[in-house]
């Protein structure tokens, strides 16, 4: 099941006195905040719609401003809290790209069918990302997500296909 909801962004604290609130990015593309025109935020599980009333810039931050939100007091109430997109509103990924919150949970199967686990968490290193698969027992292993080896991504069957490189699981 996909989510209905993406993460875009983490609110880490307050910007100056007049509300304005510095985010972090959880998206490839920070720039793409400047296209919004409205997001939730994750208020302990209960989402809140807030327009947004300006983007900026500032060193890895995203700063942004929010209508109704007009004082260092309100703005920190929300610091720490996820901002969501519903997923009409995401960017439209290129073929063989999925959102890595559709991933997180799906069963990684080997060439021959064994389940090695579920991915747990992507890592993203620049050249390519790097899949983290858990198994029952706990123990995990890192698949590079390239696509000599990620041969299949079925998510409606809530499965990834691997041909493991030689010496992966040595």
């Amino acid at each position: 099941m996909l989510a209905e909801y993406l993460i875009v962004g983490q609110l880490v604290n307050t910007h100056g006195v007049k509300g304005e609130l510095k985010s972090t990015a959880l998206t490839d593309d920070p720039q793409r905040f400047k296209k919004l025109e409205w997001v939730y935020i994750d208020k302990n599980g209960s989402l809140e719609k807030y327009e947004l009333a300006g983007v900026k810039f500032f060193k890895q931050f995203v700063i942004i401003k929010f209508k109704g939100v007009d004082s260092i007091e309100a703005a920190e109430k929300l610091k720490g809290m996820y901002l969501k997109i519903d997923r009409e509103n995401a960017i439209k990924l290129p073929k063989d790209s999925f959102f890595i919150t559709d991933l997180i949970g799906l069963s990684v199967y080997d060439e021959k069918e064994t389940l090695l686990g579920k991915l747990k968490d992507v890592i993203q290193t620049g050249s390519n990302d790097v899949y983290v698969v858990r198994d029952d027992a706990g123990t995990e292993i890192l698949i590079p997500a390239l696509k000599s080896v990620v041969k299949e991504v079925l998510l409606d069957a809530g499965r990834i296909s691997v041909i493991l490189p030689k010496g992966l699981l040595d």
